[in-house]
């Protein structure tokens, strides 16, 4: 087999590595996060600290890597040789791949044994071989919602508990988790991001003679693998020993009690919520302090400690940008380190009291798409206008053709063959003559999720340019967004203004993205609403998912496709060849003139939409259904 990438060879990255020896010391952090673009070395590094973690003691055989003192019952191996002495072994590193199925990962009825001796039994899966180990998941934010709720179960209790099959078995799975992922594609689910006790962010280096040694090792690698492999033995030998050395001093490791309080203070200060943040710091400045050589922590570890386990946990609502201000940290730990002078109460107090209120912080500077407070918008609910589920990815559609197994039903005559569920029923029914006849073949059911596209047209032209109405708008589109975010559908957005229509984000799942187009979306000039409905039925015709379609508009308009054409002609035979597609739609009216045309409700019928004019998307917020619209 191939030798991982030594450990010791990877170059820079050097936050990247400390995280990762963290864990190898301690394992209750509770894994790290790496999070970059392609390319970066995450998995590399990952894959890896195999080589420097310390070796655990283990029964040879045992596919619940039981404890030695401690033996599963349902262990077949450590039940049959209890007298058998352990061995060290290296720790399991348990890749889950994207596609597995529950059964793999939960475990299972075991046919073997079913068919042998015609009794239940427990096949373990991948959450029992990776106890006491690494569970190492590429691209964790792809990963299949069931899995996730799979893992947060797991993650909670340190314990998997399968019922199903007639199976009821629990056994311990505590379990260390190492994710990669690209933002590109997404981010994590809160509560399972919340898990991850460390987050790093990686970056390729942008210095030429770095990347160049980068390059250059790891062809070097690719050439020899074991030679390679051998020539950093020495360094890989001297992590594991440093590895080795603080996990035997961590006990004695202290922390003083204005660093307890110092740690809370972080975590207020920068707004954390989780109550995990302040543990993991905890223990995570006191290995640091360890793998140093340290018997007690300081600021400074925790400073270090704070800049992996805060910044991922930091965001609070959507659009809301990771990452901490060094300088803050900075400051806050030079507070902790040195005692306040005595007159500081006092100092402080009067300088206080000589602010000025134009020392506060003004207006904020102009931008090009400003916005006020997000709408509190409720939930978008298309699925009354298909005959199918279309409530997003985070909604279960029963009996869909792809997706996870739900349960499993008599079927004489079965689309899907659920094969464990007619074994089990054959074995139970006649054990002892053990035979599949139709009256024991079963059908998977399954539950699929399905999500939307929700294409955002939003006009930018000079007729909605006063800024208190572009405001307004972009709070609109912000709810909008945050309902999507919530419910992990993708999101695209066309924006006209001049005398064109321009695709700003093509559809993603990356609903920030879709806020910082809207962010740097420019205003002014002409109206070319038939370009971007000409536009958005094009870009719906290329998707496979549900859309629905959300014009921001007024409703004016004065740019024609063709010259000689009418401009509102045009763009209701283009809102009615929409319509015939069968694609619902919404249109929010942003006309706020004194004399109003009614144009933007002229449109809404075109499209055969839903229509909601401007204010009832202000500060009280709304929830928007287009439920009522059934037959419509």
């Amino acid at each position: 087999m191939k030798p991982n990438y030594p450990f010791a060879a990877i170059v820079g990255q050097d936050q990247l590595k400390r995280a990762l020896l963290l864990c190898a010391v301690d394992p209750t952090l509770g894994g790290v996060l790496i999070r970059g673009d392609k390319g970066t070395a995450k998995s590399t590094a990952a894959r890896g600290l195999t080589d420097v973690l310390l070796p655990i003691e283990r029964t040879p055989g045992c596919a619940f890597n039981c404890e030695p003192h401690a033996p599963q019952t349902e262990c077949a191996i450590c039940s049959t040789q209890a007298n058998a002495a352990p061995t060290l072994e290296p720790v399991p590193f348990i890749n889950l791949p994207l596609g597995a199925t529950e059964d793999r990962v939960l475990g299972s009825l075991d046919f073997e044994r079913a068919l042998k001796d015609g009794k239940q039994a427990f096949k373990p899966g991948l959450l029992a071989a990776a106890h006491r180990g690494l569970l190492y998941i590429d691209e964790v934010n792809l990963l299949a919602d069931h899995l996730v709720d799979v893992l947060l179960d797991v993650c909670a209790m340190g314990t998997n508990t399968v019922q199903r099959e007639g199976l009821s078995v629990s056994h311990p799975a505590r379990i260390t988790l190492l994710g990669t992922m690209n933002l590109e594609e997404g981010d994590l689910r809160p509560q399972l991001l919340d898990r991850f006790g460390m987050m790093v962010e990686v970056a390729a280096p942008r210095d030429p003679a770095t990347r160049s040694e980068v390059v250059r090792r790891r062809l070097a690698f690719e050439a020899d693998p074991a030679g390679f492999t051998h020539r950093w033995q020495a360094e890989t030998d001297a992590i594991r020993a440093q590895v080795q050395t603080a996990f035997t001093r961590l006990p004695q490791v202290t922390l003083s009690d204005s660093l307890f309080d110092f740690i809370s203070q972080l975590c207020c200060e920068f707004e954390v919520a989780s109550l995990r943040a302040d543990i993991v710091m905890n223990k995570a400045a006191r290995v640091i302090a360890a793998l140093d050589g340290r018997s007690a922590a300081t600021a400074e570890d925790i400073r270090d400690a704070a800049e992996l386990v805060l910044p991922h946990r930091r965001r609070r609502k959507p659009f809301e940008q990771t990452g901490l201000d060094k300088e803050k940290l900075e400051q806050l730990t030079q507070q902790a380190s040195t005692p306040p002078p005595p007159s500081f109460n006092e100092s402080e107090q009067q300088s206080s009291e000589h602010d000025e209120p134009g020392d506060q912080p003004g207006e904020a500077q102009e931008q090009l798409f400003a916005a006020s407070a997000p709408a509190a918008i409720g939930r978008i609910d298309v699925t009354a206008l298909h005959s199918h589920d279309a409530s997003g990815r985070r909604s279960s559609s029963v009996g869909a053709q792809r997706g996870h197994d739900l349960r499993a039903m008599p079927n004489a005559q079965p689309a899907q063959l659920a094969m464990d569920a007619t074994l089990r029923h054959a074995i139970l029914r006649d054990p002892r003559e053990f035979a599949v006849t139709r009256a024991d073949l079963h059908e998977k059911v399954r539950v699929g999720k399905q999500a939307n596209l929700i294409l955002l047209v939003v006009d930018a032209s000079g007729s909605m340019a006063a800024r208190r109405r572009m405001e307004t708008v972009k709070g609109c589109v912000l709810g909008l967004l945050q309902d999507a975010y919530q419910r992990r559908d993708q999101v695209a957005v066309i924006s006209f203004r001049g005398t064109e229509a321009e695709l700003v984000l093509p559809p993603t799942r990356q609903v920030e993205q879709a806020e910082l187009a809207l962010r740097e979306l420019p205003t002014g000039g002409r109206t070319p609403l038939a370009h971007a409905l000409q536009l958005a039925a094009q870009t719906l015709a290329q998707q496979e998912l549900t859309p629905l379609l959300v014009v921001l508009s007024d409703g004016r308009c004065n740019i024609a496709l063709a010259d000689g054409n009418d401009p509102w002609t045009e763009t209701l035979e283009i809102a009615g060849h929409i319509a015939g597609q069968g694609t619902p739609a919404l249109v929010l009216d942003t006309e706020q003139e004194f004399v109003r045309l009614g144009r933007a409700q002229e449109l809404a019928q075109a499209l055969r939409a839903a229509y909601l004019p401007l204010e009832g998307l202000s500060a009280e917020g709304l929830a928007l259904t287009i439920r009522e619209r059934l037959g419509g």
